[in-house]
């Protein structure tokens, strides 16, 4: 006990009173840190945006003489090539077109289902004994594992059959990711740390973009480079990576914690005086059973977030919000797929428009809180698609520009609230059950996510309707969550429950 404690204590803090008062709330070295883990959202982006390219249907020409060939859906049978190859995409290979075309559909709704399995079973590992970095080393690694085997997939079954499991690896990577950057972070600064994770995942969909436009005959080895990028990461980035100090004190390690935070004062410039040792939030100054593993809070689970009725009500409303806006926020990018322009450069335009969307909420995230800023946002979103809705494009140019600008402001919108709820939901629950409550708001953005294509085949007005409802409605749900900028980030239930009065005030 005594080693646990560090000996001679004389004061007992919290993580995030050790990072306030000596280690640095964001120094040089939660900068690096953050900088190195947050990386891995750009994994995530080429491993989910791949499918865009991958899956894309290549320009088909006729090969007769006279022009005159039959139908394109029976291909080379009827005077069709594809421009640039059958190895271009899975289209061409296993011609997914005409009445086979709803494979394309099917394997990015069956990914995304795996990664609904996928951040459910991971936030619990990383909740538990794998801890932040080694869920995030396992999801690295059976990424590029899944990624090479889909290079190689000799069907279209086997390939649906990898993507799936891609889907399973690849859902957890932005989540674990997120929780590790920035729970080293103190309370001043972690909603514009988190905020900056971000640029990673739309920095990653720029780059996918330039490596389609350069490997646009083989879909293949677009997936080549989605396992090697994944599998230097592995090697070459975590190890260098520390786990979560905010972790180490739940699993009982409280002496792996002071060492975390020790480092991080000597980097910083500073030092955390010897007498300084680590409790809980809901820790009395002088109850030391629980670092001694009197109690041990790090077997909850997502069963102890729903027998609370705080956390419960919270968990319930992030679902529900987190379910309706990704079904707007992956419904307007998919409109992108119908627009007749060039392919790559669409998709890289479109990453690069969400960035002012980030870079609006880093700049009000710790001036206006996440409750305000989460409900502007959703309702700005909401209210041009409804706009949308009301407005017929056809044939007429300027209604046509009218709809699209509803539309680039509706996608704005819900890119800022999109990437803001990754802050608002982490705060929003304890650390022992933080990663499990972050995996079933991720499962509920992959129901989203599947149900977004669906809605988007609907017409021209109905997909505006569905999606301003739906923006309307999630931000009318964040009225009833509480507000958590600058409140502590708490670690154990107990300490939630004490401090439910100070968040609602």
């Amino acid at each position: 006990m005594e080693a646990l404690l560090g000996g001679g204590a004389s004061r007992r803090v919290s993580i995030d009173d050790a990072l306030a008062e000596h280690a640095g709330e964001l120094g040089r070295w939660q900068l690096r840190h953050f900088v190195l883990v947050s990386v891995a959202w750009a994994l995530e982006a080429l491993n989910t945006m791949v499918i865009i390219f991958a899956d894309r249907e290549p320009a088909m020409a006729c090969t007769a003489g006279d022009g005159q060939c039959g139908d394109p859906c029976a291909g080379a049978a009827a005077g069709w090539v594809w421009t640039q190859g059958t190895g271009s995409s899975t289209v061409a290979e296993w011609g997914l077109v005409c009445g086979e075309r709803y494979k394309v559909g099917l394997v990015q709704a069956l990914f995304f289902a795996g990664c609904l399995i996928g951040s459910g079973v991971f936030g619990h590992l990383s909740d538990s004994f794998l801890g932040r970095k080694g869920a995030l080393q396992l999801a690295c690694f059976l990424n590029a594992v899944f990624a090479l085997l889909t290079s190689i997939a000799p069907n279209y079954w086997a390939y649906t059959a990898l993507r799936v499991l891609t889907g399973f690896s690849n859902g957890s990577v932005g989540f674990c990711s997120f929780v590790l950057a920035n729970e080293p972070i103190g309370p001043s600064r972690r909603g514009v740390a988190g905020m900056s994770s971000f640029y990673f995942f739309s920095g990653g969909v720029v780059v996918l973009a330039g490596v389609a436009a350069i490997f646009q005959s083989s879909w293949r080895l677009l997936y080549v480079v989605a396992s090697l990028a994944s599998l230097v990461y592995l090697v070459a980035v975590l190890p260098f990576v520390s786990e979560s100090p905010r972790w180490y004190l739940v699993r009982g390690r409280a002496d792996d914690a002071i060492r975390v935070l020790r480092d991080i004062a000597s980097t910083n410039g500073s030092r955390i005086p010897d007498g300084v040792t680590l409790k809980f939030d809901d820790d009395d100054d002088d109850d030391d059973d629980k670092l001694a593993g009197g109690e041990s809070s790090s077997s909850a689970s997502i069963l102890d977030v729903l027998r609370s009725r705080t956390t419960r009500r919270r968990l319930v409303l992030s679902v529900l919000i987190n379910l309706l806006c990704a079904v707007v926020y992956y419904g307007l990018s998919l409109n992108v797929g119908n627009l007749r322009t060039n392919l790559y450069v669409s998709v890289a335009v479109n990453a690069l428009a969400e960035m002012p969307a980030f870079l609006l909420t880093t700049l009000f995230i710790d001036r206006f809180g996440r409750k305000p800023l989460a409900i502007s946002t959703l309702l700005l979103s909401g209210v041009f698609c409804t706009a949308g809705s009301l407005i017929s494009a056809a044939d007429d140019a300027t209604m046509s520009v009218a709809k699209m600008a509803c539309s680039v402001v509706g996608i704005f919108g819900m890119a800022a609230t999109y990437n803001l709820l990754f802050i608002y939901t982490s705060e929003l629950f304890p650390t022992v059950v933080r990663n499990a409550a972050l995996g079933c708001t991720g499962q509920a953005t992959r129901m989203g996510a599947i149900l977004a294509p669906l809605v988007v085949v609907l017409g021209e007005r109905v997909p505006f309707a569905v999606f301003g409802m739906a923006g309307i409605v999630s931000g009318l749900l964040v009225f009833y969550l509480p507000e958590t900028m600058n409140k502590p980030l708490y670690d154990t239930m107990a300490g939630l429950e004490e401090g439910e009065k100070t968040l609602f005030k």
